[in-house]
């Protein structure tokens, strides 16, 4: 464990806005022993790899989970089950309901009907929440006028979470060299590690974070990519939102997807990119018109592209090169598209979407 020299941060009394005194005899508590505190050497970007955590439970239940807001149902009916040893995402178009869902889990919301357990019990009812449960819904949400390490003693304090540890996720997180600097001064990207940090506090078994890589350069994007992996290659459960999806197909490999409150898809990654898309062969031709005929003739079925390109299904790309070749048809491009996640979660949501620009119909 780091002594209070080597962290970089004071342990004695601290000055916080307006004379805020913020003590450094928080009440202390023991870790697990199969716990993994982020110290010594790193992997996963951070964490060590090694023992397996304990998790909340063989589960985290969502049972006929509801939720309105006068006369519009944000939620309606949702059930489905997390399980730890895996990342899955959380999917859904804008107006979905993933973030009311996300705060009904951590008791911020009152379910009209339904309920979350966490090891058979409500977020409400955990003892020392950070140490279970670790959380990042909105990390702008900070008193600007605190530094980034007032911000984490005090939740630490809050949870008799060692003081030592404040330290540790500074580190982790990259924000040692500005844990004295205000919030109020923070980019967005360092807004958001400072939100991982807090999450990451307790060191918890489980983590529920919406949108975590919003604001962070693509370095940092794959940061958190190999941490959370890392994180549930550990044995903890981990649930997150996002609307990237090119970095969810690499980070996630379970699906739990949502349109209009309603459950659309609970799935492996694989399983819902092979059953929502389909690979094909791009084809781009100075003459689409006697392509399509040609690959018509040879029982290939072909779709127009956006762009004027051709679309050919159940193929090969040497065979439409031997057939263009064979009908004297010029060809600039063949390439093999693989199915992707976004052509599968546009297909299922349709009209689950609630905002769309004509563009996307």
């Amino acid at each position: 464990m780091r002594s209070r020299h080597q962290s970089g941060i004071r342990d004695d009394h601290q000055d916080g806005e307006d004379g805020e005194k913020v003590s450094a005899h928080a009440q202390e508590v023991t870790f697990p022993a199969t716990s993994t505190l982020v110290t010594g050497r790193r992997d996963f970007g951070g964490l060590p790899a090694g023992d397996a955590v304990p998790s909340v439970g063989p589960v985290i239940e969502v049972r006929d989970l509801s939720k309105s807001f006068g006369d519009t149902v944000a939620v309606d009916g949702l059930s489905f089950v997390l399980r730890p040893g895996r990342v899955t995402g959380f999917l859904g178009p804008n107006g979905a309901g993933k973030t009311t869902t996300m705060r009904m889990m951590l008791g911020l919301d009152r379910p009209t009907a339904g309920e979350v357990l966490l090891d058979g019990l409500p977020y409400r009812r955990l003892a020392r929440p950070l140490l279970r449960v670790g959380a990042l819904l909105n990390a702008g949400a900070v008193h600007g006028g605190r530094t980034a390490c007032h911000h984490l003693w005090w939740q630490a304090r809050s949870n008799g979470i060692p003081r030592t540890r404040v330290a540790e996720v500074l580190e982790l997180t990259g924000l040692t060299g500005v844990a004295r600097r205000r919030v109020r001064g923070f980019s967005l990207g360092m807004t958001q590690r400072l939100g991982l940090a807090a999450a990451l506090l307790g060191d918890p078994p489980v983590l529920l974070l919406d949108e975590p890589v919003n604001g962070l350069d693509p370095e940092g994007v794959l940061w958190i990519r190999n941490l959370l992996k890392g994180l549930a290659a550990e044995g903890r459960t981990v649930f997150v939102s996002s609307h990237l999806m090119s970095e969810m197909a690499l980070t996630a490999e379970h699906l739990i997807v949502i349109g209009r409150g309603r459950l659309l898809a609970d799935t492996t990654v694989r399983e819902f990119v092979e059953s929502g898309s389909r690979s094909h062969v791009l084809i781009r031709t100075p003459d689409p018109a006697r392509m399509r005929e040609t690959l018509a003739a040879a029982g290939i079925p072909t779709e127009q592209t956006p762009d004027g390109a051709l679309a050919a299904h159940g193929t090969e790309p040497a065979r439409i090169g031997e057939l263009a070749a064979a009908h004297g048809l010029t060809v600039h491009e063949i390439t093999t598209r693989p199915a992707s996640l976004e052509e599968a979660f546009l297909r299922l949501v349709g009209d689950a979407a609630e905002y769309r620009g004509e563009g996307t119909r």
